[in-house]
């Protein structure tokens, strides 16, 4: 077996067994491959495609490459969550506390912010103190004591994905179903759950913009996780504007505190509350999703669920008065520019990768992983895809640090708000469900 039979193979379009599959991923990962040859056979999965069965076999590989966490001696059926990204998008945060307040022990490797979407990680480590570098047995140990866990991929977790997504990277070949599917389930089965329940976004701010192929990709990753054995559920959502009012990591966190007192945006509580459901049904502590709402919202109403967050942010090393005073331990931008509308009308759309974008260049993002990330700085929408504007009504609120950026980010926001004289129809925001 050489790598040349296995490209060769793959560029003519035949099917790769999985002792090939393996193979080629265990002499990557060790170094034995070199990157031009796995390039070449990325390539050619990007033009001939791969079948259910070898995107499976190729997430094992991926997830075998390294370390993989044994949880089966904590009580409970571990369900996770995993989102394909977007702008706006907060919701394990508040999801996480939720769930885990109802029984459902919810063990959560998140990622970074790239490109025009956020990152869990980096909306938790603007806490001060808040750690997501936490070893294997910390992760366990957080996970059996208080119900939930989360930390970022550990350099022996699936490290056969970090290495062939830098190689996508800067080959054209990261937009690719069974390679992003692979990836995606690579690095969350690694990590030990039962159960997953994915929210695959669709829209403008999605890595998926069209709505078949959210399904697409929807369909593989449910294959490849009944195919290892896990219990999987997927939403389809939408993500052609941001997912609740805040944009930017502190003041993410801000919201995320405001839905857990149940102060929450409406888009965002209906998403999360839909997740949090499938999570409890599947985790046993519910028998439909209508008894797992009622759950959900019996819990934040009580303030079991935000005493789940300060149980966290204790456990990560966090400051707990985040979940107080929010305004005194957080970061905090030092200007505010607003946003304004140009001409009366109804806001008719969004171009949300753009809204992400003025993200990443007020400094909230980044666009590769060296960047340096202000943690005070983003927006909050004072007004959504359906809401009526008046000439010279602020839209938008720029949170900033340098003014001059805060300018420019209120001024690129207003291009991508579409106002017309014409109300559109009703944002549905679940799409779908499989």
């Amino acid at each position: 077996m050489t790598p040349y039979e296995i490209i060769y193979k793959k560029r003519n379009g035949g099917e790769l067994t999985p002792e090939e599959i393996r193979w080629f991923i265990t002499n990557y990962t060790s170094g034995a491959i070199p990157d031009y040859q796995t390039s070449a056979l990325l390539m050619a999965i990007f033009l001939k495609g791969m079948t259910a069965a070898e995107t499976t076999e190729l997430a094992m590989a991926m997830m075998n490459s390294g370390r993989v966490f044994d949880l089966s001696n904590i009580p409970g059926i571990k369900v996770d969550k995993h989102s394909t990204g977007g702008v706006g998008d907060k919701v394990s945060i508040i999801l996480a506390p939720m769930v885990a307040a109802a029984g459902v022990p919810v063990p959560m490797v998140s990622g970074r912010g790239l490109g025009h979407t956020g990152g869990t990680l980096d909306k938790l480590e603007s806490i001060p103190g808040f750690r997501t570098d936490l070893s294997y047995d910390e992760f366990r140990h957080t996970l059996a004591r208080i119900g939930l866990a989360m930390m970022g991929q550990t350099p022996d977790l699936a490290p056969a994905d970090k290495k062939l997504y830098a190689l996508r990277d800067v080959t054209a070949t990261v937009d690719c179903i069974p390679l992003i599917a692979a990836s995606i389930m690579s690095k969350k089965l690694a990590e030990g759950a039962d159960g997953l329940v994915l929210d695959v976004k669709t829209g403008s701010g999605a890595f998926m913009q069209k709505h078949q192929d959210a399904v697409a990709l929807t369909k593989t990753m449910i294959a490849i996780g009944r195919g290892m054995g896990k219990k999987m559920k997927a939403l389809i959502t939408d993500m052609n504007q941001p997912l609740g009012r805040a944009v930017g990591n502190a003041l993410e966190i801000e919201e995320c505190v405001e839905c857990l007192k149940g102060n929450g945006p409406q888009d965002l509580m209906e998403v999360t509350y839909a997740l949090g459901a499938e999570m409890l049904v599947m985790g046993e502590r519910a028998n439909d999703t209508e008894s797992g709402e009622r759950i959900l919202q019996q819990i934040v109403s009580t303030g079991q669920g935000l005493e789940k967050f300060k149980e966290m942010l204790a456990a990560h090393g966090g400051d707990v008065k985040a979940a107080d005073d929010y305004k005194k331990v957080l970061p905090q931008a030092k200007h505010v520019i607003e946003a304004k509308a140009e001409k009366a009308g109804y806001i008719f759309s969004m171009d949300n990768r753009e809204v992400g974008l003025a993200g990443v260049f007020l400094g909230c993002g980044r666009l590769k992983m060296e960047d340096i990330i202000d943690p005070a700085v983003g927006f909050i929408f004072e007004h959504r895809i359906g809401d009526q504007v008046q000439a010279g009504e602020t839209m938008v609120k720029v949170y900033c640090n340098d003014e001059q950026k805060g300018r420019e980010t209120a001024r690129r926001l207003v291009n991508c708000i579409n106002i017309s004289e014409k109300k559109p129809e009703a944002v549905k925001r679940i799409k779908e469900i499989i």
